[in-house]
């Protein structure tokens, strides 16, 4: 299969990092549906392009990740790719002070919202002929280490890592391969939102200016993943900004 034939669905693509990777997936000729909450931010990213397909979706709710999947493969016949990319930051606060019900939306976002548009994709993909497909997971090194008071996204976090790994598994039958990738310090708008450019909290109290990178490199690396063929997977991979505080942060 050509990559002009492969079809991808990007969440999140409104904006930051799904805004950036469903520029490279279109300008490499994959034909892609855009997902998010915003269709005006879904609508700037598409710019008009004509193999963009805008179709405005809330990921918490189960008939609205059913019913995206379905008009894609209403219009395009199958799905090859699915870059698993929405996601919110959460409550600044430790586990002793978070508020129960931001706990429990950023867990309805990243978690169960991952989970959701993952099912809609496996069972697309066991279904279609030729069998099978790839998931790309958004990680964040917060998989790895978290950043102080940000127990919720963290732990929301890894748990993406333990999603990644079970979809590889079950998947394998199927022809079906999960990879996840854990960008750390893309610039995009969460960053300017939690202070890296003005100042970030560090473990140890201080605050820092912390280095970032350009999107569009971090969407050059989830590109690459999405044109593996079939017969490789990358399990998990990090890019993150050089110099930043991460192997030493927590």
């Amino acid at each position: 299969m050509t990559v002009s034939e492969r079809i991808a669905v990007v969440t999140g693509a409104g904006s930051g990092i799904g805004r950036a990777v469903t520029e490279a997936m279109l300008e490499a000729g994959f034909r892609v549906a855009l997902a998010g909450r915003r269709a005006d931010a879904l609508e700037q990213t598409a710019a008009g392009h004509p193999d963009a397909l805008v179709v405005p979706t809330d990921i918490t709710d189960p008939a609205q990740v059913d019913a995206l999947f379905a008009r894609v493969v209403a219009e395009w016949g199958r799905v090859d790719v699915l870059f698993n990319n929405a996601g919110i930051f959460g409550p600044a606060a430790s586990a002793a002070d978070v508020d129960p019900d931001e706990w429990r939306r950023t867990i309805d976002v990243n978690v169960t919202g991952a989970l959701l548009c993952a099912g809609a994709a496996m069972r697309t993909m066991i279904a279609q002929r030729p069998q099978g497909g790839r998931i790309i997971n958004n990680g964040s090194i917060s998989a790895q280490v978290p950043r102080p008071q940000s127990v919720a996204y963290a732990v929301s976090k890894h748990a993406i890592t333990g999603l990644t790994r079970s979809i590889d598994l079950d998947g394998r039958r199927h022809g079906i391969s999960c990879g996840q990738i854990d960008i750390g310090n893309a610039a995009t708008q969460i960053m300017t939102e939690i202070g890296v450019g003005s100042g970030a909290l560090q473990a140890d109290g201080s605050r820092m200016v912390e280095p970032t990178f350009d999107v569009a490199d971090a969407a050059r690396t989830v590109l690459f993943m999405a044109q593996l063929p079939a017969e490789a997977n990358i399990p998990s991979l990090t890019v993150a900004a050089a110099g930043m505080p991460f192997g030493g942060r927590g």
